[in-house]
């Protein structure tokens, strides 16, 4: 099975950079326009991620890209001891190997682009995801010329390709639902449902697509995964049915 595992691992992992590496020589950037796939279903829309999943961040300088990376980087390192301890027990179900393996490969996957993009490619001042960000979300410009200043680069501070989106939207009877986070508790928006919104807008790669199975198949499973076996011990003294010798009257 461990083969087996290092195949699946390899294939993901191959095919996400083929994917990308497509995407970031080919394809024009998001302001440009999109390649669609499935009219008003699915569409090729390349942009490139600073931060996590949906572009969630924990800053816009180089400590908060290095933090994140580094956490990544754990995280693998983690699951790579979860997979092997699976190998080397015989019980571990196939299918929570395979899932944990999703997982693994998609977590590197991403991870490779921040290692290593920034070391083949320039980063382009055209492209908006290159700026460097304020707190507020706007951007920070040189005062001599004007132009945005260009978020730090090197290894481990390079950005995730996205290209995947779908564009289903919510039918006009749909009721508007927008709902957000106390204040006090940051105030993010948490769901926002209105007609001709789109359903699910987040662009993602194959990598992402991979991790979301694995967490999917672990959830699902969850029960037939952790089913706890029963261990056969050995019979105590105390619970040896044989009965006990009877002595005879002399």
């Amino acid at each position: 099975m461990g083969k087996k595992i290092i195949i699946i691992i390899s294939a993901i992992l191959v095919l996400d950079q083929i994917i990308k590496i497509l995407v970031k020589q080919h394809m024009g950037a998001y302001d440009q326009g999109a390649i669609g796939v499935v009219d008003g279903f699915f569409q090729l829309y390349y942009i490139e991620n600073r931060g996590m999943a949906f572009g969630a961040t924990l800053g816009g300088g180089a400590m908060a890209k290095y933090t994140l990376s580094l956490f990544r980087l754990g995280a693998i390192i983690g699951i790579g001891w979860y997979i092997k301890k699976l190998l080397e027990d015989a019980t571990t179900p196939k299918g929570l190997l395979i899932a944990v393996a999703l997982v693994f490969a998609g977590a590197t996957g991403n991870l490779i682009d921040s290692m290593f993009y920034d070391l083949v490619w320039e980063v382009d001042p055209q492209m908006r995801w290159n700026w460097m960000e304020t707190a507020e979300g706007g951007y920070f410009y040189d005062p001599e010329t004007g132009r945005p200043e260009l978020r730090p680069s090197g290894f481990l501070l390079g950005s995730v390709v996205d290209m995947f989106q779908f564009t289903t939207a919510w039918p006009s009877w749909m009721p508007v639902i927008d709902l957000s986070l106390p204040s006090w508790l940051g105030g993010a928006q948490i769901m926002d449902i209105r007609p001709g919104k789109e359903i699910f807008g987040a662009i993602w790669n194959f990598a992402d697509l991979s991790i979301s199975v694995g967490v999917g198949l672990i959830i699902l499973k969850y029960r037939k995964f952790f089913r706890k076996n029963p261990s056969s011990e050995e019979p105590s003294e105390s619970d040896d049915p044989s009965p006990e010798p009877v002595e005879e009257p002399a």
